[in-house]
């Protein structure tokens, strides 16, 4: 490609995404953007660009699953069969140049398929620890409640601690870790629902929805022709595992004033001290509605998070959290009335 050709491309890029705005000079400190910021808003229109040669739709998903990524969070992905939960999970998997390893959840998965086991070498007359494929860089768990308790609970200290603890010995995993977990919210024979403790280690819970009408018909035009998946293989990586790890740490340096904070800490509590909920929230979900805020103010091109950030952030981080009460429930009470309820009896910073 020519240099002006790609002059060209960088310059409708521009016009299409803010993240790709050029980094504001003379502004407030706090709203400026930092060239590592730049740089992140590149990559992040990158993956963007990538997934969408193969998915159409799905664009809230996809964003919160990048988001998830710049934050050091994971993902529960909920959703009825065929709406492509585990192909967006491979796709964003593909744009980062780690390993990735897929696992599937079964009724018969034991702990140790997961974690890995000890094992005595016949030669040397000891025993050895061999990893299982949870020592990867991208994990994608397909239909995480088909396996029994025990075997989701070896999930529990390697999702929140970055280390698998066998034998009295405690093996670190390399980062980055990221783990995406689909499940099917409609069929419930054969599954085992996760419990409060587990769902509490995903930053998010996303809902992947069925594409409209026009997104149906874009869909069945790009795949005409391609009836055996040749375009994933046309996904390239446009970032590295340190490139993220660079990019995570611009994230934390995005800038949230003091009232903001107070802002998320009002929500919280409010699901605490609440009658229509049996469960609130966890300091571990102000945690994620703060580092989610401040992903999606760089994702938006801003070096400084805003109240709509913050809102747009509770939902996916306390959908999963919290627990209604046996009365709302038995009502059909919605867990989302009650969330945008509470939000509307705390005052929004101006």
């Amino acid at each position: 490609m020519s240099l002006e050709n790609e002059s060209q491309e960088s310059e409708q890029s521009r016009e299409e995404n803010p993240l790709t705005e050029t980094p504001k000079h003379g502004s407030s400190p706090e709203s400026q953007l930092s060239a590592e910021a730049y740089e992140a808003g590149l990559a992040i229109d990158k993956i963007r660009k990538e997934i969408e040669k193969v998915i159409v739709g799905q664009v809230e998903v996809i964003n919160f699953m990048i988001a998830a990524l710049l934050t050091d969070g994971h993902v529960l992905l909920e959703g009825v069969p065929g709406i492509a939960k585990t192909l967006v999970s491979k796709l964003l998997a593909k744009c980062i140049s780690v390993d990735f390893t897929r696992i599937q959840f079964t009724p018969d998965l034991m702990p140790t398929d997961i974690i890995g086991t000890t094992v005595f070498d016949m030669k040397r007359s000891e025993f050895h620890y061999k990893k299982g494929p949870i020592f990867s860089n991208v994990i994608l768990i397909d239909e995480i409640n088909r396996a029994p308790a025990k075997t989701q609970a070896a999930l529990m200290e390697v999702m929140e601690e970055k280390q698998v603890s066998v034998d009295g010995r405690t093996y670190a995993l390399a980062p980055p870790f990221f783990v995406v977990a689909t499940q099917n919210p409609v069929e419930q024979e054969g599954t085992y629902k996760l419990p409060e403790a587990q769902l509490d280690r995903f930053i998010f819970k996303l809902v992947a929805s069925y594409p409209s009408l026009k997104e149906e018909e874009i869909m069945l035009k790009k795949f005409k022709s391609d009836f055996y998946g040749n375009r994933e293989d046309q996904i390239n990586p446009v970032l590295s595992g340190e490139d993220l790890l660079k990019f995570r740490q611009v994230v934390e340096q995005v800038f949230i004033k003091d009232e903001l904070i107070t802002y998320i800490a009002q929500i919280v509590d409010r699901t605490r001290n609440n009658s229509d909920l049996y469960l609130g929230g966890s300091p571990r979900a102000s945690l994620g509605i703060l580092k989610a805020s401040k992903a999606l103010a760089l994702m938006n091109g801003r070096g400084y998070v805003t109240p709509d950030d913050i809102k747009k952030a509770v939902f996916p981080v306390l959908n999963h959290r919290l627990i209604l009460s046996y009365e709302r429930e038995i009502e059909g009470v919605e867990l989302k009335e009650v969330i945008e309820s509470l939000m509307r009896k705390v005052e929004v910073p101006k």
